[in-house]
Order: structure tokens, then sequence, then C-alpha cells
């Protein structure tokens, strides 16, 4: 289901424009539908044929994103197994400090060799309003006021309904745009959307590695765009919203935490309105890779910092409960055949 969908069976009930806005800001909220300021009665302000259908309206809704299972972390992090009405599993990580990760695909086609979630391939893709439901179900659990689109899936894949679902979380949903976090590979058609849209996302782009032909090894599906071309359509999108790009950088032991992409990351990204976010992996058994030692993390990112590069090194949420993306629902039944099949070693750079 799209947002653009419980517009029209609104409207095909009366619903006028501010009708519809009400009703969308009350279920992005986590509130009734028919709620509203304290001193607006439902009857005062929602016309009767549309009151009579919010039931209805309402059930259908809270069935697009239920809850399969929940998996609290000791960090205060929580991964949610949630189920969609036609019974394919996805993934949220509630985070820390109010922070939210959803998925907007079921699978993933860019087919990152690490990920977990990238073995399965594409399933099918999420309706904007499945993205929202997703921010709902996890507000009825504790406060969300930041929501990365990093979960299962490559949003630039599903363009239209991901930016669906920014438009209401950063209007309805209370969301400041640049707590909403547009996270991808790289592809030209994001850097030729975003700008163009009324509530800008800020962006986060998975680089992980300086090298062209490494990049191509980790992310074999993914646009074939060198890594210095990806930072300089990035650039020009920082410097056009004001939010900096967080790059995302998954630290593999042996793969790319060496000096020669020290020196890459400096290369690309000295003097750009960025920060590295470096995050240790979160191993999963039989994929061939590994975090690096703390030490070796830290020094890495304290030598970036020296260099001139504002850098954090992530304490990646949900360690003690798998929390890497896809790991769930590959213990869960659907797709859990196929993932394991899948799983091979990654040979050595």
């Amino acid at each position: 289901m799209r947002i653009e969908h419980i517009r029209q069976r609104l409207q095909a009930h009366g619903a006028k424009l501010c009708h519809e806005e009400r009703i969308l800001r009350a279920w992005t909220q986590g509130r009734p539908l028919d709620s509203g300021a304290r001193r607006n009665r439902p009857e005062d302000c929602l016309p009767l044929p549309v009151r009579t259908a919010l039931p209805a309206l309402a059930a259908d809704l809270a069935a697009l994103a239920r809850l399969s299972s929940e998996h609290p972390g000791e960090d205060g992090s929580a991964r949610l197994l949630v189920e969609l009405a036609d019974g394919q599993m996805v993934e949220s990580v509630l985070l820390p400090r109010d922070g939210l990760c959803v998925s907007t695909q079921v699978g993933c086609a860019v087919g990152c060799v690490f990920c977990m979630t990238g073995r399965e391939g594409l399933l099918r893709q999420l309706g904007s309003a499945e993205i929202v439901a997703q921010v709902v179900l996890a507000r009825a659990r504790r406060t969300v006021k930041k929501v990365v689109f990093m979960g299962m899936g490559e949003p630039a894949h599903n363009l239209d309904n991901v930016l669906e679902a920014i438009q209401l979380l950063g209007t309805a949903g209370g969301i400041g745009h640049k707590n909403l976090v547009f996270s991808t590979v790289g592809d030209r058609r994001v850097f030729d959307r975003l700008p163009r849209e009324a509530v800008k996302p800020a962006l986060a782009l998975s680089l992980h590695t300086s090298r062209a032909d490494l990049r191509t090894r980790l992310l074999p599906k993914a646009p074939p765009l060198d890594p210095a071309e990806l930072v300089e359509l990035a650039e020009a999108y920082a410097r056009a919203t004001g939010y900096p790009i967080q790059y995302q950088w998954t630290l593999l032991d042996g793969v790319n935490d060496s000096q020669e992409e020290v020196d890459g990351i400096v290369r690309l990204l000295a003097g750009k309105y960025a920060i590295m976010n470096l995050i240790p992996y979160n191993t999963i058994p039989g994929l061939g890779f590994s975090r690096p030692a703390a030490e070796k993390a830290d020094a890495m990112a304290k030598e970036l910092h020296r260099r001139g590069i504002l850098t954090k090194l992530r304490n990646s949420a949900g360690q003690d409960i798998e929390g890497g993306c896809g790991q769930l629902r590959a213990r869960s039944g659907p797709g859990k055949r196929q993932a394991t099949a899948a799983l091979q070693p990654f040979p050595a750079p």
C-alpha cells in the first residue's frame, strides 16, 4: 500500500485535504486516527462518512506492519522482526537516542557480499505506507525522532516509495528533515531526485573502500561509479542542503582497514563537507568476514582525525542480538533455506 492509496480511500468517503492531513498526522504520530487538537472534537472536524470509515482503515493500517518478535540489546537497541500484511518479514531496529532504522525492500538486489540481506536477493518492494508503518509500530514502543533508511533494501531501487514516505514523515510525522537519513550505495537517480524534493533528507553513502576494483567485488551489483565520482556527486548535495554527507565504512578485517585505505580516504574526503563513520562489522558466521580488533579500528579513526577527516568510530548497535542486516529474518523461516545455502567465503583481496 502507498500513502496515495490512503488518501484516495479517504477521498472516496468525502474527505478534503485538511481531513486527510489530520488523519495522516494522527497515524504517523501513533495516535487514534480521529484525534486532533484538544479543543477540536472529531464530529466537529471530520465528515460523518469519514468517521464511519476510520475503524476499518485503522485495522488495515495496523496490518501493514505487525510485530513478530522483539530482541532487545544491552546497548539500548532492539531488533524488531516485522510481519507485513502478505506474510513477508522485514527488520527494523530501535536505536539508542530515539533513532529507528527501517527497511525499504524485502531483500535487496545490490548483493553486498558481507550482508545477509544481499545474499537473499530482492523479493519485493515495500509500499510507502509499509515503510511509514514501521515508524508507527516503533513509536508505539518508544519515542522516535530520527529515522534512517538503512535496513533491508537499497532505497535508490525503490525511490518513489521511499521519497513519498520521507515526505510524510518530514511533514505530518514531525521529524526534522536532517533527521531523515537516506542511505544508498550510490545511484545517479538519487543525486538527481533528492535536491528537487520538498523534504530533503540527509544522505548517507555506503563507500566501504576507496578502490574501484575492491568496491566492485564488495558491492557486485551496485552502479558502476568510481568512489571519487561518488564523492563529488555527494559533495554537491551536501553543499546544496547544508547537511554533511555521512560516509559509511563497514570495517572488514584484512579487507578495507589497511594503510592504503586510510590514504585513500584522506585523498577522497580532504576538504569535503563530510563525516566518516567507521563501523566495525557485525560478524555473520560463514560469510568469510570478521571485525578488526578494537585497537586497530581505534588507531585507524585516530589517524584519520590527525589528517583532517572528521571521523566517528561507531559502536555497531545490536552486537549481542545479531544486529547485522538480514540476520534475524534469515533465522525466521522465509528465506532461511536460500540465505543459508548462499553463504560463501569472500576470497582475500
